[in-house]
């Protein structure tokens, strides 16, 4: 996520580092450099050459001429305007009302249908809401289909009228059918466009008018771009939106989108989506993505992921089970199992302060424990309970099951023996002690 704008910001830093004497030459050099890495990143010049402007005079207001660390403090500064460029603070979605009617809105191809469910599951496993999600997009014939299958995914239940092709009547009566069924929440999917056109502005503003919703959210593709704020603002004109979500934000090396649409619209980002899992999905926080646009990680959102995953009464069983040995491959498999469903696997490394420069050339795959899966699947079930019976025959024999070598099965022998060792030295209040360690860093 935004790797470019990151290496190139990292290098305008870098003429204030290691200098002997800091002059304003070198601070102009710097922040024409800053200037460079924003439009690259698909920010408009005007916004570009505002945002140096701001940093410049701070700059020079906060004495970074005079600092003993110019860099850092010139960091700080341009990580504080950054989080201001795309809002300062993160902004909630209204959920109130019985029930609250959330509309959605966008071009075709955005991840509006996606991005519909990733809400209703969010607000059903977060907030303990009841949604519905109505299929309003009565053009695109898989639509229906495509929020059915989402639907059962997440044991949401789905409004669909088949033979009717007016959204402003299935909007309606979807909230109807919600009050007579006790739903809180009501999310209704809308048909986009290849472009924006009239028509769908004046069916979107019908569909507005008609049920009169708490929020209206503009999904956009990140990543694309200057292209994406302009889509924005001829929706905003229209429509009078509540907040952007920015969905494949995970594939944007760029940031333009992110950095800009903010100042155009004057709308905050409330989501971003991250991947294709249905869990994929982040509240944004502009502080935090400025931390991660500047290599700093994003400690405090691995912290909140990990919680989300930790299970009190499950931690203790586990704590029991290291502390008589008796932790296995059965107990393993769970752990990867509670990793997988935090995210992406190089995202999470990302957001380890100094992790993610160092690997950002490094090819992880999201099936990085693939292999380790294959191996354990390959085991018989007294084999995962009792690693100790594990010797050569039968490692040879899981080695042909998952389809790999000896060499494997032994490197994973070894990594779930060293890891038990490490467990076991944190059993004395570990559970315990990790749920405080993860407390004091959200702190």
């Amino acid at each position: 996520m935004f790797e470019g704008l990151t290496d190139r910001l990292d290098r305008s830093f870098k003429i204030l580092k290691g200098q002997g004497k800091i002059t304003e030459i070198n601070v102009a050099e710097s922040i024409k450099e800053i200037r460079k890495a924003l439009i690259e990143a698909d920010v408009s010049y005007k916004i570009a050459k505002d945002f140096t402007s701001d940093v410049k005079e701070k700059a020079l207001g906060a004495n970074v001429l005079t600092a003993i660390k110019p860099g850092e403090l010139m960091t700080k500064i341009v990580h504080d305007e950054l989080a201001k460029l795309m809002g300062g603070e993160q902004v909630d979605i209204d959920i109130k009302g019985k029930p609250a009617v959330i509309l959605i809105a966008g071009l075709q191809g955005s991840g509006k249908t996606t991005f519909s469910a990733k809400l209703a599951n969010y607000l059903k496993s977060k907030h303990g809401r009841s949604p519905l999600m109505v299929a309003g997009d009565v053009y695109r014939p898989a639509a229906i289909e495509q929020l059915k299958v989402l639907g059962e995914q997440i044991g949401v239940e789905v409004y669909c009228e088949e033979e009717n092709k007016n959204p402003v009547e299935i909007a309606k009566n979807a909230i109807k059918y919600a009050k007579e069924k006790g739903k809180n929440i009501v999310i209704v999917d809308t048909a986009g466009r290849l472009a924006v056109d009239e028509l769908m502005m004046n069916e979107i503003s019908s569909v507005k008018s008609a049920i009169n919703p708490n929020e209206i959210l503009f999904v956009v593709d990140a990543m694309t771009g200057q292209d994406a704020v302009n889509t924005a603002k001829a929706f905003n004109d229209r429509l009078d939106f509540d907040g952007v979500v920015l969905t494949k934000l995970d594939g944007d090396t760029r940031g333009g989108a992110a950095l800009t649409i903010k100042s155009v619209v004057n709308k905050p980002i409330k989501f971003v989506g991250i991947g294709e899992k249905m869990e994929a999905i982040d509240l944004f926080h502009p502080s935090r993505m400025a931390d991660r646009i500047l290599g700093m990680g994003d400690i405090v959102t691995l912290v909140e992921r990990a919680q989300e995953q930790y299970d009190v009464e499950e931690a203790r069983k586990l704590q029991k089970k290291i502390a008589k040995n008796q932790f296995n491959f059965n107990d393993f498999l769970k752990q990867i199992q509670q990793i997988k469903k935090m995210g992406n696997v190089k995202d999470l490394m990302g957001m380890i302060p100094g992790v993610g420069k160092a690997i950002k050339d490094a090819d992880i795959d999201d099936d990085a424990f693939k292999g380790i899966e294959a191996i354990i699947y390959s085991m018989t079930p007294n084999e995962r309970e009792n690693p100790k019976v594990l010797n050569g025959s039968r490692r040879k024999r899981i080695a042909r099951g998952a389809g790999t070598d000896i060499q494997e099965v032994n490197r994973l022998i070894k990594q779930f023996s060293e890891t038990s060792k490490m467990m076991k030295m944190m059993t004395s209040g570990g559970g315990r002690k990790m749920a405080n360690m993860m407390n004091q860093l959200k702190r």
